[in-house]
C-alpha cells in the first residue's frame, strides 16, 4: 500500500488504468545526463560502489525530474540529477548512485515487485551493500483514528497483512476476528526494526517543516477523528504490508488486531511493499540498518457519510487531495537523515550509534 489504494486516490480513481499503464511502460524513465560530473563520476567503471544508503521507491508517474513527481522524483533530483543510471538484471529499474555513496532505485509496486528488484540490485557484483542502510519509501494510507493526510511516518515494526487464513463474515461468530496467523510464517510475517535506528531518525527529522494543501485541509474536515484533522507530522508505528488493497473501518480493525496479535505497535500506516523488502535484505544483510518511511495520501476507510465502495472509487473532486505536497515531504524527512549518515559515516559505517 504504498499502496494502489493509495494511489487510486491520489491519482484519481478513473484515471488509474492510465497511471497503470504509464506506470508498467515508462515507471521511472532515465532522464538524459547533464554536466553533473560528480554525479556521473559515481557511475561503476570497476571496484564495486560501497552503498552508504540506499533508497527505494516503488513507482515513479513520469520522468525522474521535470513533470509531475510521484515516489522518486524529489530523492533523484536531490541526490542522482545527471548520475548514469546503472542496469541490473532482474531489476525493475536501473539503479543510480552518487559520489558519496548514495544510490537508488524504482523496485516496483507490490511485494513481489519490489522483492524481487531488490534480490537483483543486492546481488549485483556492482555493488557493495556490507555497510549499507536502507530507506523503503512510499506513499502509503493511514486510519483516520492515528493520522492524517500528508503525515510522514517512520515505522517501528513491519507486518505482512497476508500471512494467514481468512474467512467471511458471514461465517463467523458475529464480532469476532475472520482471520488467524498461519504456522510456519514466524519468522517473516513481522519485522521489528531497529529501535536506536528510529530512535535517531525521528530525533533527526520530528521537526522538520511539512507541506500542506488547501484541498487536503478541507477533506480532513470530513471525518470526526481528532488525528485525522491534525496538520501534518513526523511520527512512528507499525507499517501493515498487504497486497491486498483493503477498505473500510472493519478491514482497518482486522489490520490493528493482526499488529496487536503479534506484538507489534499501534497499526498506522498500509502500504505494499516494505515487509517483503526486508525479509530480501535480512537474508543477506540483516535488519539492524532497515529503515521503512512512508507518507500518507489516503486514509483507509470513508467518513461516517461515505461508504466503503464510494471511498473505494471516488467521483471527480471527491480525492483527499495533498498528494504533491506528500511525496515532497517524504524526501524532506528522510533527507536529514540520508544525510546526517553520509556526513558522520566513519561512526556510522561501524554501526547505528546510541540516539
Amino acid at each position: 500500500m504504498s499502496l494502489l489504494n493509495s494511489r487510486r486516490f491520489s491519482l484519481g480513481s478513473r484515471g488509474l488504468a492510465l497511471c497503470g499503464a504509464v506506470l508498467l511502460a515508462t515507471a521511472c524513465a532515465s532522464t538524459s545526463p547533464t554536466a553533473d560530473t560528480r554525479a556521473a563520476a559515481a557511475a561503476p567503471t570497476g571496484a564495486p560502489v560501497k552503498v552508504k544508503v540506499f533508497v527505494a521507491a516503488m513507482f515513479e508517474i513520469g520522468q525522474n525530474t521535470g513533470d509531475r513527481a510521484g515516489e522518486f522524483q524529489h530523492w533523484y533530483e536531490r541526490y542522482w540529477k545527471g548520475a548514469t543510471p546503472v542496469a541490473v538484471p532482474g531489476a525493475l529499474q536501473p539503479v543510480y548512485c552518487n559520489a558519496d555513496g548514495v544510490c537508488g532505485a524504482v523496485l516496483g509496486m507490490g511485494k513481489v515487485n519490489s522483492s524481487s528488484s531488490m534480490q537483483a540490485i543486492l546481488l549485483n557484483p556492482k555493488f557493495d551493500f556490507s555497510q549499507a542502510y536502507y530507506v523503503i519509501s512510499g506513499v502509503a494510507g493511514t486510519p483516520p483514528q492515528r493520522g492524517t493526510i500528508g503525515e510522514v511516518n517512520w515505522a517501528t515494526w513491519l507486518v505482512d497483512y497476508d500471512l494467514g487464513h481468512r474467512w467471511a463474515p458471514e461465517e463467523n461468530k458475529p464480532g469476532e476476528p475472520t482471520f488467524m496467523p498461519r504456522k510456519g510464517y514466524e519468522e517473516y510475517r513481522r519485522f521489528k526494526l531497529n529501535p536506536d535506528l528510529v530512535g535517531w531518525a525521528m530525533k533527526l527529522s520530528a521537526d522538520t517543516p511539512l507541506k500542506d494543501a488547501e484541498s487536503a485541509r478541507k477533506y480532513r474536515l470530513r471525518y470526526p477523528d481528532a488525528a485525522a484533522r491534525r496538520a501534518p507530522f513526523v511520527g512512528t508505528g507499525t507499517h501493515m504490508t498487504g497486497d491486498t488493497f483493503f477498505h473500510g473501518p472493519g478491514m482497518s480493525k482486522q489490520a490493528q488486531y493482526i499488529a496487536k496479535l503479534y506484538g507489534a505497535d499501534d497499526y498506522v500506516i498500509t502500504e505494499m511493499e516494505a515487509a517483503a523488502i526486508t525479509l530480501v535484505i535480512k537474508r543477506t544483510h540483516g535488519t539492524d540498518r532497515v529503515m521503512s518511511l512512508r507518507g500518507a495520501v489516503n486514509f483507509d476507510q470513508g467518513h461516517p457519510k461515505e461508504s466503503t465502495l464510494q471511498h473505494l472509487d471516488p467521483a471527480p473532486g471527491e480525492t483527499a487531495g495533498g498528494f504533491a505536497e506528500t511525496v515532497e515531504n517524504i524526501a524532506l524527512v528522510g533527507t536529514r537523515v540520508v544525510d546526517h549518515i553520509v556526513k558522520n559515516w566513519p561512526t556510522w559505517s561501524v554501526g547505528v550509534p546510541k540516539p
